[in-house]
């Protein structure tokens, strides 16, 4: 059984000869680990599907997570100039007066030369959300497009053909010996995306209705761009929802904003046949029966106390026949901060409780740390190999 294979029959909860390992890294953690330039990892589909596949083999995950947009190859003609400075960090100069800030360890930071404030909601044309992404050239803004040239995308061809260069790459390259996994952002993450986090908890009590209309226009975007990395190979889709946790809403605004939203989404990706599991941050534990009225196949993060509330036991005894489990392992107080053989250690206990069934995949929590130890993250497969078939 190969790594893509472990990945399908986890997902469905069929036999596998030992529990897949996959864990999300950050952008640190790659910038840190190899040997490809900020500028390069964040703005080009062959620096990013380099350090994915090559943490992939070095960690001997079975599946990659792609989540950066790619990038256009022409993407250097809008660029003046490119700094460097002592610590690695670089600054690109767009020609337009924008700067993006690369540090050699964390994400982007994108600097406009024309202060472009969020929108008040008033102002918000919910025909006019599709889709937003903040990892592009040039980052938020609205109504949102591609690049750092303004237009009016056509919602009939609203997702460049080059988004898709770094999945072609990498599934070209991994073959069929590796789950490749898309992702793409919750309609409810946008919504907080699109006016700032304070702004959009308090547009859900005083504008309920407006929220909800924008929620139907970027679940239209996150629908077709599902699809369209399904039709680049993708094995699975990862739908971001880190803002709908216990930390930001309560379990009712859960089922009113989030569940009907995420629910048309799942069901558009799973007549494809590809499954989609989603990704929430932090205190989870009172809405895991909530999250699977969204019709997901699996649930990741599962953040156990001090991060989140999830206790795996608990968990996989309330909804862990419904749904695949990814994650558990706590990526600051384990992963990061703890001796390799006790993160050999921790990993094998939530084999134990987890495999149950099959059903699970081994992973951090949320995303590993950038300077969590390489050593570390060689462990989980080492428990995996050790620990053997799901039970």
């Amino acid at each position: 059984m190969n790594s893509k294979h472990r990945i399908a029959h986890a997902m469905k909860h069929q036999p596998v000869d030992r529990v897949p390992v996959m864990c999300q890294l950050s952008i640190g953690h790659y910038l840190l680990s190899t040997a490809i330039s900020p500028s390069e990892l964040w703005y080009t589909s062959e620096g990013f599907a380099t350090a994915l596949i090559e943490l992939q083999r070095r960690y001997r995950f079975d599946g990659i997570l792609i989540n950066l947009p790619g990038s256009s190859p022409e993407w250097r003609a809008d660029v003046e100039r490119i700094e460097r400075d002592e610590k690695g960090d670089e600054t690109i100069y767009w020609k337009n007066g924008d700067q993006a800030w690369c540090p050699h360890d964390d994400n982007v930071h994108h600097i406009r030369s024309k202060n472009l404030d969020r929108p008040d909601i008033e102002d918000v044309d919910p025909d006019k959300c599709y889709y937003n992404d903040p990892h592009c050239v040039g980052g938020l803004k609205y109504p949102f497009y591609y690049g750092l040239h303004p237009c009016t995308p056509d919602l009939g061809d609203y997702f460049p053909d080059y988004l898709f260069r770094t999945i072609d790459r990498v599934v070209l390259e991994v073959g069929d010996t590796v789950s490749v996994h898309g992702e793409i952002f919750s309609p409810f993450t946008q919504l907080m995306e699109l006016f700032s986090y304070e702004e959009g908890l308090i547009n859900l009590i005083t504008h309920p209705d407006k929220c909800k209309a924008i929620l139907a226009g970027y679940t239209r975007g996150c629908i077709t761009y599902a699809r369209r990395q399904i039709e680049h190979g993708v094995d699975a889709i990862l739908m971001s929802s880190a803002f709908a946790g216990g930390g930001f809403i309560s379990p009712h605004q859960y089922e009113e904003f989030v569940v009907p939203w995420e629910f048309e989404v799942n069901s558009q990706i799973k007549e494809t046949g590809i499954p989609v599991y989603t990704h929430t941050c932090g205190e989870i534990g009172d809405r895991l029966e909530a999250m699977t009225l969204t019709g997901l196949d699996g649930i990741d993060t599962l953040d156990p106390p001090p991060l989140g509330t999830v206790n795996l036991v608990e968990a996989k005894k309330r909804v862990g026949e419904r749904v695949f489990f990814k994650g558990n392992i706590d990526p600051v107080n384990t992963l990061l901060s703890k001796s390799r053989e006790d993160v050999r250690q921790d990993a094998l206990w939530r084999l134990q409780v987890g495999s149950v069934g099959s059903g699970f995949i081994l992973s951090s929590a949320c995303s590993v740390s950038p300077r969590t130890p390489p050593e570390n993250l060689g462990a989980l497969a080492e428990a995996s190999e050790e620990f053997g078939p799901a039970k």
